[in-house]
């Protein structure tokens, strides 16, 4: 991205290497198909925004129990080598929030394939970050 909105807040540099690192952490139990690791880093009920195939806007909460049930189905889908190459830009609301635009090509099964750009919101509660709000074009039909 070539340009950052002013959201208001500057991060420091330790807030900057905390997000990348939550990601890297977040990335390797996607890998691992760790999805109970992956759901303990989240807030729930967590927001899910999207669009579906005829161009209109969607949205869900998922409780717990079905983000792990949805993201074991993904992931069974995905291979056991699946791995990610991502870009992130994170632009920091406030010391507590942050959206994050990332840009992402997952490998699996030696086939590469550029994700469409997402965007995730975190939350620090209790000194750690926690992710609250997914976005990402293309996953409508499966929100319902």
């Amino acid at each position: 991205m070539s340009l950052l909105p002013d959201a208001g807040y500057t991060p420091t540099a330790d807030e900057l290497a905390e997000i990348h690192t939550w990601f890297a952490v977040y990335e390797k139990y996607s890998a691992e198909h760790r999805i109970e690791s992956m759901a303990d880093v989240a807030v729930f009920p967590l927001n899910l925004v999207s669009d579906d195939s005829k161009g209109e806007g969607a949205s869900a909460q998922w409780d717990r129990k079905r983000f792990v049930e949805t993201m074991t189905q993904v992931m069974d889908g995905a291979g056991e080598d699946i791995g990610f190459e991502s870009t992130r830009t994170p632009v920091f609301l406030s010391s507590a929030m942050v959206v994050v635009f990332t840009d992402s090509v997952m490998t699996s099964g030696g086939q590469s394939q550029q994700l469409p750009r997402y965007a995730d919101i975190l939350i620090k509660r209790n000194g750690a970050w926690a992710f609250q709000t997914m976005i990402q074009s293309g996953w409508g039909e499966n929100l319902g």
